[in-house]
């Protein structure tokens, strides 16, 4: 989510793993979940990291929004916890037409918005006509598989011409232009949720009852179709960048949940710190706005004479290809190769090709933030380059929250992306590079690409589906649009004897609704918390939650 768009910038997720991390095992602890019991349900408090959130999911691209928006918000479909599959969520049934290009949703009966507005088939339909008619919403194209959607979100067509019928307040009809047999997947993110026309008002477990200071507080949504199944009263989300502040909060139980930096070798109870690989890729990608680089002999003369096991080498999951390895998904032909000489050669080629002679230096300018792990590529980078006559001109712009915003406008050349996937399907990848997606903020376009991506959608069989996917990704390969670097890891300090319904995923979204206070089960005292004192007599201190 995740950006995870979600777009994961958060130190531990995309920087290598410390040497500390090294005691801790990357599986989940193995606990059970109990059934919740009211009387100890309370406010779940959380320290993420310092930033604004995007409060409007159309245009929300974080995975920090991601994972907020399965309080707040809901569609047709949810993620399961575990598995992130499709559950049925506003829809209560649906049916494919045999041609499978028209799906039915049949929605439950009397649904509604937090303030007791109707929650209807009319509220979902204008929630995509919103979210179409949006400016800069990066994830509007994802259902240009509607017949009408892209022209209506080109400005080429009118709201009328989408094929999103209501038949009546329970039954809504959706028209597409080809077979998409992972369409419920889409649906489950947050940009295709019910959202009201008024402020304040929401279609998930949860309505916010305060932001200010950078602190958010939710409250339940009593009007929520499944209220009865929501268990805690409140979540209290705080920030702060301060580790060893993070850490303390955790130990002393200001904290339930830390998502955001922290000083892991601090944490007492070593269980309550989860690593987990992530549904996920780090790669760099060039922009193609400018001349040199947006050819595809240029860029291969780059990508030859690149030492990846140095760029790649502080990485605990290393990454030579766009999408992320899933089961059933053939393998491509990626990055490793590193072959200074080819290199050497194969610019001079390229060079000849335009009329340019061998002394020419030729600059290319990157875009970083002023973070340690991106000065290391661009020294690594720099280096590599400077024998094909290439000088690296790097160029410091933003930071988390304001990078991704500046790519569309700045003049570099290249930049850097951790994309966490939105839904576990290879599109989710590869959407980026779609010449008419509103995610492709690269520029890139190749007409057999779009081709693909097209023929896949329209195939039936996941198998075959994902040949013609992968067939895809080589080209994109095989153009040396992008330079793979890494898989992303996610951390949490959360410690699942106390947090039930938390399940490590590789989307990293835990959505809100299940999550619950247990019975404590842990006997480790919290020795920040407890000064010395004579043992009860139980023979042990006073149980405390880690």
């Amino acid at each position: 989510m995740k950006n995870k768009r979600i777009f994961s910038l958060v130190t531990c997720l995309c920087l290598a793993i410390p040497a500390v991390f090294a005691q801790f095992n990357f599986n989940l602890p193995k606990t059970k979940d109990t059934a919740p019991i009211p009387s100890l349900q309370r406010v779940l408090t959380i320290q993420d990291m310092v930033h604004e959130y995007d409060l409007n999911p159309y245009t929300a691209s974080y995975n920090s929004e991601a994972q907020l928006f399965t309080a707040l918000y809901e569609g047709l479909f949810s993620y399961d916890p575990i598995t992130l599959d499709p559950v049925n969520a506003i829809c209560e049934t649906y049916k494919i037409s045999r041609n499978k290009m028209r799906w039915t949703f049949t929605l439950r009966k009397g649904l509604k918005f937090s303030d007791g507005s109707p929650l209807n088939a009319s509220a979902i339909r204008n929630s995509w006509l919103s979210l179409l008619a949006t400016k800069n919403a990066p994830f509007a194209s994802l259902i240009d598989c509607i017949e009408g959607a892209e022209a209506y979100r080109t400005g080429k067509g009118s709201a009328d011409d989408v094929r999103i019928i209501v038949r009546d307040e329970e039954t809504l009809v959706v028209h597409l232009t080809e077979p998409t047999e992972h369409f419920p997947r889409i649906l489950c993110h947050h940009a295709f949720s019910a959202v009201s026309k008024k402020k304040n008002v929401f279609s998930g477990p949860f309505v916010i009852s305060s932001y200010s200071n950078g602190e958010l507080k939710m409250v339940k949504n009593m009007n929520y179709r499944d209220a009865a199944a929501v268990q805690l009263p409140g979540i209290t989300i705080r920030q702060g960048d301060d580790a060893k502040e993070n850490a303390h909060l955790f130990n002393t139980g200001e904290a339930d949940w830390v998502t955001g930096d922290v000083e892991v070798e601090k944490i007492l109870n070593k269980d309550s710190i989860n690593i987990a690989g992530e549904f996920g890729t780090t790669f760099l990608f060039f922009k193609q706005s400018k001349k040199i680089w947006n050819t595809q002999e240029f860029r291969t003369a780059l990508l030859e004479a690149v030492p990846y096991d140095e760029l790649r080498k502080d990485y605990a999951v290393k990454a030579n290809s766009l999408v992320y390895p899933l089961s059933g998904y053939p393998s491509v032909i990626g990055w490793d190769d590193y072959d200074p000489e080819d290199a050497l050669e194969l610019m001079n080629i390229a060079r000849k090709k335009v009329g340019l002679s061998s002394s020419d230096i030729l600059k290319i300018n990157f875009s970083i933030m002023d973070l340690d792990y991106m000065k290391s590529w661009a020294e690594v980078l720099k280096k590599a380059w400077a024998p094909l006559g290439v000088e690296l001109v790097v160029s410091v712009d933003g930071n988390f929250t304001t990078y991704v915003n500046k790519i569309k406008n700045s003049p570099a050349d290249l930049f850097m992306y951790s994309w966490i996937g939105d839904f576990a399907d290879p599109t989710t990848f590869l959407e980026l590079f779609r010449s008419n997606s509103t995610l492709n903020v690269s520029g890139y376009k190749n007409s057999r690409y779009d081709e693909l991506l097209k023929q896949a959608a329209g195939t039936a069989k996941q198998k075959d589906r994902f040949v013609i996917l992968a067939e895809a990704e080589q080209v994109i390969l095989d153009d040396a649009e992008i330079i793979p670097i890494s898989h992303p890891v996610c951390m949490h300090v959360i410690n699942t004897n106390v947090i039930g319904g938390w399940k490590s995923n590789a989307l990293d979204i835990h959505p809100f609704k299940y999550l619950y206070i247990k019975a404590e089960e842990t006997d480790v005292p919290n020795l920040v918390s407890y000064p010395l004192q004579p043992l009860p007599e139980q023979g042990r201190l006073p149980s405390s939650r880690l």
